[in-house]
């Protein structure tokens, strides 16, 4: 009887942790997915990404014709 409480114990956590998952993954695409959107958006306006001397990083626009 006791092994029959243990198997269903774990049955429940592995499928309450599977759509918990799927639903963290389904988010964690649409902000990376987001994320390379805007990125794209504002290169495709003329900006680039450069490092100020504190290391962060901001969208500067294009000041060369080269590119």
């Amino acid at each position: 009887m006791m092994t029959y409480m243990v198997k269903f114990q774990i049955f429940c956590c592995l499928f309450q942790n599977a759509v918990i998952m799927t639903i963290g993954l389904a988010a964690m695409g649409i902000c990376i997915g987001y994320i390379a959107y805007m990125r794209t958006k504002y290169e495709n306006m003329g900006y680039y990404a450069a490092v100020n001397k504190d290391g962060e990083e901001s969208f500067v626009p294009k000041k060369s014709k080269w590119h």
